[in-house]
């Protein structure tokens, strides 16, 4: 299908609309990538040798009314030898839909290995979850039979399954979201439309810390693969971290690009025919000085029919507690940080 530049710019203002009414739960943004890898895995509940609290507050278009926003809290740690627990608490809003929840987080971390000097760890986990979605039709003005111009709600449960493996320095993330299948009725009202039933993805991720020899210098390279099964949306991120210790903690920072692999055609004039795919390049900054955390991301999205150029903000403020024991022999940020 073609489009002209306006419909085609309409569509790119309305994406992150559509994309957060197929979406319950969290959505996936960069936000794992600053020390946050429980938000998008229930199976790193518990998997640090810290307990960990995690405030985050993300603006989109800061020059665009109603913009989407997102603000988490989330703590998880280890509850003896081999159990993780963790809770989150989210409020979603972009416009005059918003989603408020909340999961409980139960992991079991099986050592592979015997010791602290081999990190070989095989965790599960699962996320219980319950939320409201609601729908402000009450400044609607135009006439339509499903128009209710009421404060609409409806409320859901779902579950979440996630499975990590560290060994050393390589690690491995698999997460199922959304797994019980349920209809939107909040957006489906009338029985001639088609529900919108399965919001299920899949979020894999992969990487390994680099560790030269006599250095105070780690780099990790990393992907991630984020899939939504009944819409058929693919994106990918590639990523690279670095991390430089000091004696008061450490600073880290990195760039991710992300790319979608579904896009759409426009007409860019005259019969001439243009393809674009979404695309951010999304820089982050983060430093551990002693037991708190602090990080600032910045995401830009690199099209050339966009909404607006300000961006996408986000602020991660963090404080862990716990883990005065022993840390694992490995440059492993995520477990022994």
């Amino acid at each position: 299908m073609k489009f002209n530049k306006a419909y085609f710019a309409l569509i790119i203002m309305l994406l992150p609309f559509f994309s957060q009414a197929q979406n319950r739960g969290i959505p996936v943004y960069s936000d794992y990538l600053t020390d946050n890898l429980y938000l998008l895995h229930p199976s790193m509940a518990g998997a640090s040798t810290n307990n960990k609290i995690r405030l985050t507050a993300r603006q989109q278009w800061f020059d665009v009314e109603d913009a989407p926003s997102l603000q988490t809290l989330s703590i998880n740690g280890r509850v003896g030898e081999k159990v993780g627990v963790g809770a989150i608490l989210y409020n979603d809003s972009n416009g005059n839909f918003s989603q408020q929840g909340a999961y409980l987080t139960f992991a079991y971390h099986l050592m592979l290995s015997g010791g602290w000097d081999n990190l070989n760890m095989l965790s599960f986990g699962v996320n219980v979850g319950v939320g409201q979605e609601k729908l402000d039709e009450t400044g609607f003005g135009i006439p339509d039979p499903i128009n209710t111009r009421s404060v609409q709600s409806d409320a859901f449960f779902n579950v979440d399954f996630g499975l990590s493996y560290y060994f050393r320095e390589f690690f491995a993330h698999f997460t199922v979201k959304n797994i019980i299948p349920q209809e939107r009725d909040i957006f489906f009202q009338d029985e001639t439309l088609a529900a919108l039933t399965n919001q299920r993805q899949y979020v894999g991720s992969l990487g390994y810390v680099i560790s030269p020899r006599s250095s105070d210098w780690s780099f990790e390279p990393s992907v991630l693969v984020h899939f939504r099964e009944q819409t058929v949306e693919t994106n990918v991120d590639a990523n690279i971290k670095v991390y430089r210790t000091f004696d008061f903690g450490m600073l880290w920072g990195g760039l991710s690009y992300r790319r979608s692999l579904d896009g759409a055609e426009y007409n860019g004039g005259g019969s001439l025919v243009q393809s674009q795919k979404l695309q951010y390049i999304t820089p982050f900054l983060g430093i551990n000085y002693k037991n708190f955390m602090f990080a600032y991301t910045y995401s830009y999205q690199a099209n050339s029919v966009v909404l607006t150029n300000s961006g996408f903000h986000q602020i991660t403020l963090g404080y862990n507690f716990g883990g005065e024991g022993e840390r694992f022999e490995c440059n492993c940020p995520a477990i022994n940080f």
